[in-house]
């Protein structure tokens, strides 16, 4: 009975994880997809889905009551036996459902580890692992004390909003009080505060199964996504050389910070700086999910692991009592750089080089993944390439204002 079909409920409320659906089918499991009725027309992989969903509006305007709804409406005539958010924003929605519908995975008090930020530095110092100094804003003595007490500049952070989505910098007490009170009473409690540190930005990419982390892989953000959201720029990472004295660091305090988070299956993506003044390696943030903006495939180019296939995997593992094994990893180098286009199609045929593996599909972005045996020819061809893409096919979208907070 144990490898008989296993029924999955995947929420995502971005078009992504169609390899994870796949391979989640491949393994003879019935999935059904929820997703928002804005990706209704998007090329999700439906021979590999037996049912799909849709919600109104997308992501914060899904009613959890509603969502709560269908799916016990679902399971009157099925039995679920797992639920995988396979997005950031969709972790709430996932452990809301597993909590009222006693359905074994992580729930909302482990969920917010890996989507508040203010619980994962708290989370993370409680544990002793380094974080840039940082304070809740909800208490005025408190605010004041970091404000007279920590080095600025600082950075504002939304708690549950992902990447570097709705950052703040400020470089004044004064200023940073302006900042609070525009916030107002309510969202002033849905940021924190925190010293902002210069430095090379990090991301370590990997799986878990059965609390131990079978594979992960340790890359370098080249233009940060901080950078880019708030100056424009072209997004690039590269991973870094294996065995490094960086690589050995991070991998470390990346496996201490989801020890102590409770990480114990699937796919994680968390990210590091190494502090220009002090050489320290601090924590920045995690997620349970793979890491976005095409870097499952550059882990991929590098690795031959594809992420969203091997969690998928770990997911039917779990679920049928099957022991689950990591496949070869090979040791190469690859990187990707990426930007928004001016051109919905940007005609990238003159980035012809050997290394080239791999072209972004998606409309009004130009990117491309090289890979080589030689970490320098990576990043010698990531450079050359976000000079001429800057030349022949960027563009810059204004940052948003975060209205509606996670």
């Amino acid at each position: 009975m144990e490898n008989a079909t296993k029924t999955f409920i995947c929420i995502s409320n971005f078009f992504k994880g169609n390899d994870f659906l796949i391979n989640l089918k491949n393994q003879g499991n019935r999935v059904y997809l929820i997703t928002s009725e804005k990706l209704r027309d998007q090329p999700w992989a439906m021979d590999h889905i037996d049912e799909i969903f849709f919600m109104p509006g997308q992501d914060i305007d899904w009613n959890l009551e509603d969502l709560l709804a269908g799916v016990g409406g679902l399971m009157k005539s099925n039995k679920i036996d797992a639920i995988v958010a396979l997005d950031d924003y969709d972790v709430e929605k996932a452990t809301y459902l597993r909590e009222n519908l006693r359905i074994d995975g992580m729930g909302q008090t482990t969920g917010r580890y890996f989507r508040d930020k203010l619980a994962m530095r708290m989370r993370a110092q409680a544990a002793g692992v380094p974080v840039p100094a940082f304070s809740a804003l909800f208490n005025d003595e408190e605010i004041n004390y970091f404000a007279d007490t920590v080095a600025a500049p600082w950075v504002l952070k939304p708690r549950s909003e992902a990447s570097a989505t709705g950052i703040i910098k400020v470089y004044s007490k004064e200023e940073l009080w302006q900042k609070i009170h525009e916030l107002g009473d309510t969202n002033r409690m849905k940021y924190l505060v925190e010293q902002f540190k210069p430095g090379a930005v990090y991301h370590c990419d990997g799986v878990n199964f059965n609390g131990k982390t079978l594979f992960s892989i340790t890359s370098q953000y080249l233009a940060t996504p901080m950078e880019i959201s708030q100056g424009g720029g072209i997004f690039r990472s590269a991973n870094i050389p294996y065995n490094s004295k960086d690589d050995k660091a991070i991998k470390k305090v990346n496996a201490q910070v989801l020890k102590a988070f409770g990480m114990k299956h699937g796919a994680n993506h968390t990210e590091f700086i190494k502090c220009n003044e002090d050489g320290k390696i601090y924590f920045l943030e995690t997620s349970s999910r793979v890491g976005g903006a095409h870097l499952a495939e550059m882990v991929e180019a590098a690795s031959g692991v594809n992420l969203w296939a091997e969690w998928a995997k770990i997911e039917d593992a779990l679920i049928k009592g099957k022991e689950y094994k990591i496949p070869a990893v090979s040791k190469t180098f690859a990187g990707i750089v990426l930007t928004l286009s001016k051109y919905q199609h940007p005609d990238l045929s003159g980035f012809n080089d050997a290394e080239v593996c791999f072209r972004v599909p998606l409309d009004y972005h130009a990117g491309l993944i090289v890979k080589c045996t030689k970490h320098e020819r990576v990043r010698e061809l990531l450079d050359n390439y976000a000079d001429r893409l800057i030349a022949d096919f960027a563009t810059v979208a204004e940052q948003e204002v975060v209205k509606k907070f996670h």
